[in-house]
């Protein structure tokens, strides 16, 4: 899966650059084409002559060769890529790449780049966990970089935490997913929900908001266009699925939602709760019209189901539940409960006060929040473009 795909794996100060060993002989094996690049105090943990050696080609660690004059070109290097991968990134470097620093030929090259960039961390715990580094991790996230997330473990200091590099093995296996993307979804099956739901009062009139179900939608399309099968439970829009590998089930209220959501539970790999549910419906539904009258009217209320707090509760641990959290109010605090409270693998945020996101619009700017309580925040984008971000940090989970 890797024959002939263009690597190149740039090397920071970090005592995990051991591991690129592994890494190098991994890829070599797997046919892939390799390329090293190295800061000045990644060659105090490994050698460039251990890289080349298995690389079988030079490793760079200057702009130039030779007091001659020659120099090695970090625009070709960038161009000769099919994916750069830092690894191990310390947080000096994770730094620097959110700053934009130009000071080695491996930041020169990264600010040229015109591959995708993944980067794998690697320090200790309280430098990872430090609100800076996850600052400068959100950035590059932002940037449309891609984490391959450190393991938990025993560090180098000799403290037990987060922040030990991805194993040789672990990053083998990102870059094969995300070099032959469509492989990954191939066949997967996903459930997606879209649209609103609306609560009946009366024959004529109901509870209900204003989505447009057109995130859900664009989900939808993503998995789809990866080979994955889709079922697509959708409330009342007038939005149609277009891809042959979805299948669509139409829908109105909660109930009928939660109801086909049960029916497709066994079967679902991955499911995005993106509908905006009703959390009450009318406790009595009128069989006629209610005629106008002087008085009050007033609606008696019953909670709904919490259907992704079913699927938290329910599912297995090969099954991974995704939710939406649309917020006008302290917004990452209810998110973060949100994800708690329903055994969520993801929420993605969204807040009614982001200027051109929300209901209705093509935009949406949005915050993922995980369980390993990385906080990530993306600029405004087209709902399709949030759509592989989405896509992207499912295929971390």
């Amino acid at each position: 899966m890797l024959k002939d795909k263009k690597i190149l794996i740039a090397v920071t100060g970090s005592i995990a650059a051991y591991k690129i060993a592994s890494l190098v002989r991994l890829l070599i094996k797997a046919k892939a084409k390799v390329q090293v690049i190295m800061t000045e105090s990644a060659s105090e943990f490994i050698t460039p002559l251990t890289l080349a050696t298995l690389s079988k080609n030079p490793v760079y660690t200057s702009f130039y060769k030779s007091e001659n004059g020659e120099w090695n070109n970090h625009v070709e290097l960038g161009l000769w890529a099919d994916i750069m991968l830092v690894a191990p990134a310390s947080a000096n470097t994770i730094a620097k790449m959110s700053s934009g620093i130009c000071d080695s030929l491996l930041m020169a090259t990264y600010l040229s780049a015109k591959c995708p960039v993944a980067f794998a961390p690697a320090m200790d715990l309280d430098m990872y966990q430090h609100p800076s580094t996850k600052e400068n991790i959100a950035k590059l996230i932002a940037f449309g970089h891609e984490m391959i997330a450190p393991g938990t473990g025993e560090l180098a200091s000799g403290l037990m935490g987060e922040g030990r590099m991805a194993e040789p093995e672990e990053i083998v296996s990102y870059l094969e997913n995300k070099l032959n993307p469509i492989n990954f979804y191939t066949n997967k099956n996903i459930l997606v929900t879209a649209g609103p739901t609306y609560e009946a009062i009366d024959p004529v009139r109901f509870i209900g908001n204003a989505s447009s179900g057109k995130m859900g939608y664009a989900l939808a399309e993503a998995f789809a266009e990866k080979g994955a099968n889709v079922t697509l439970i959708s409330g009342p829009t007038n939005l149609k699925a277009h891809h042959s590998n979805i299948q669509t089930i139409s829908i109105t209220s909660a109930a009928e939602m939660y109801a086909a959501v049960q029916s497709n539970f066994e079967k679902t790999e991955i499911f995005v709760m993106a509908a905006a549910v009703a959390d009450y419906t009318p406790t009595l539904q009128v069989k006629e019209k209610i005629k106008k009258t002087t008085g009050e009217m007033n609606v008696e209320l019953t909670k709904t189901i919490d259907i992704l707090k079913y699927i938290g509760e329910h599912k297995s641990k090969n099954q991974i539940s995704i939710g939406f959290a649309l917020e006008t109010e302290n917004e990452l605090s209810n998110a973060q409960s949100k994800l708690k409270s329903k055994n969520a693998d993801l929420i993605i945020l969204n807040s009614l006060k982001d200027k051109g996101a929300g209901f209705n619009g093509d935009y949406n700017k949005v915050t993922m929040l995980d369980k390993q309580g990385l906080v990530e925040e993306y600029e405004l984008k087209t709902k399709s473009k949030v759509a592989e971000d989405i896509l992207q940090k499912i295929t971390q989970l």
